[in-house]
């Protein structure tokens, strides 16, 4: 649970008293970024952690700080021990805290062209992104995520969610900001904060679990048991790359995290395809896809996991990804109040459910699996 934060009301100034002096505003973020990106391409530098960075993961913090630096080339920072916190070698999923002290070491950059934003691009991307709003309020959003695209950049990806947010950047320079990923291929609810307080909020309820996500996938076959708990220890095949495939793991193994999903088949097809509602508990990277490939039901579509041979695909199905961040419900970050939201399907996995007779608005059993 998160607790809604109280505000004390402002006290009466007793006669004869002088009214504070006024605060000098500080540095815009976006002036902060530039400043944060001429200092790394210079050399070595040390950031200190703000209260509202106060438990954010280094990796995350470094992105946020440094937004040009891609995902990969932040892992491998850390990786190599090249970071240092108050003095110590730091982890990718080491917590933060105010006042802390973190050392970049000086980084070769190749420099970028100050190109100046598009107003005209500005405008398309703003209208883009509102036309995929399913919930907003003063404090955060939630996107109906479109099937293919990223949610950051990386290696030859050039538009991704995080660089059209620029485009609702406000006059004070505050950009949206993510606050968890889905992946390219997969659609659905993705939560956006507006404020760095906000950001600081959710990724805490993600953290504590307190955040319940509910996936819909078509599967190849149908389980032997139709509600069943999966949970294995999963790894990158190869560490070094961000968006490498995830494998089984044995407990112990480098880089092998705990992995827990319940799964409940809401319908199948002519025992050929079935229609699984997932909820995950923990967020391991590509855990559903790993886990629904692991019981011997991969995920049509899917390009990574899907390994089973002579298998066509039926006809009038697209061979896309045929998953989607279905629903997702959420403390809200100030007033602690559960947000819920749903997406549609996407027009490939609405296509695939009228030709296979799935009727969208049925129960959904996943509802009454465990929590953890």
């Amino acid at each position: 649970e998160v607790a809604a934060k109280a505000f004390d009301a402002p006290r009466p100034r007793r006669a004869g008293t002088k009214p504070p002096e006024p605060v000098a505003e500080g540095p815009t973020r976006r002036e902060q970024r530039a400043a944060a990106s001429a200092t790394l391409a210079s050399g070595v530098q040390t950031l200190i952690v703000e209260d509202d960075e106060a438990e954010m993961r280094i990796d995350r913090f470094l992105t946020t700080r440094f937004p040009q630096l891609p995902f990969t080339r932040v892992q491998s920072i850390v990786r190599k021990g090249e970071l240092r916190v108050d003095g110590k070698r730091a982890k990718p999923n080491d917590r933060l805290l105010p006042g802390m002290s973190v050392r970049v070491p000086p980084l070769k950059l190749d420099p970028v062209a100050d190109r100046p934003r598009s107003i005209a691009r500005d405008a398309t991307d703003a209208d883009f992104l509102r036309s995929l709003i399913l919930y907003e309020d003063a404090d955060m959003m939630v996107l109906n995520k479109p099937f293919g695209l990223a949610v950051q950049g990386g290696s030859g990806t050039v538009r991704h969610v995080d660089g059209l947010l620029e485009a609702l950047t406000g006059p004070d320079g505050q950009k949206p900001r993510l606050v968890h990923r889905l992946d390219k291929d997969t659609a659905g609810c993705l939560i956006v904060a507006k404020t760095r307080i906000a950001a600081s909020t959710l990724a805490k309820s993600f953290r504590s679990r307190a955040a319940r996500k509910v996936y819909w996938a078509l599967t190849a076959g149908v389980p032997r048991v139709p509600q069943g708990r999966i949970s294995t220890y999963l790894a990158k095949e190869e560490p070094t790359d961000g968006d490498a495939r995830m494998r089984v793991a044995q407990h112990g193994d480098e880089g092998a995290a705990h992995a827990l999903t319940y799964y409940a088949m809401v319908d199948n097809a002519a025992q050929k395809l079935s229609w699984l509602s997932l909820k995950p508990v923990t967020g391991r990277t590509h855990q559903l896809r790993a886990h629904a490939a692991h019981i011997g039901h991969p995920i049509v579509g899917d390009p990574k996991y899907f390994s089973i041979e002579n298998w066509e695909l039926p006809g009038g199905i697209q061979n896309r990804l045929h998953l989607l961040a279905r629903r997702i419900v959420i403390p809200h970050p100030r007033t602690a109040k559960p947000v819920d939201v749903t997406a549609p399907l996407p027009a490939h996995m609405a296509q695939s459910w009228n030709l296979l007779g799935f009727d969208a608005s049925r129960y959904d059993p996943i509802v009454e699996a465990p929590e953890a």
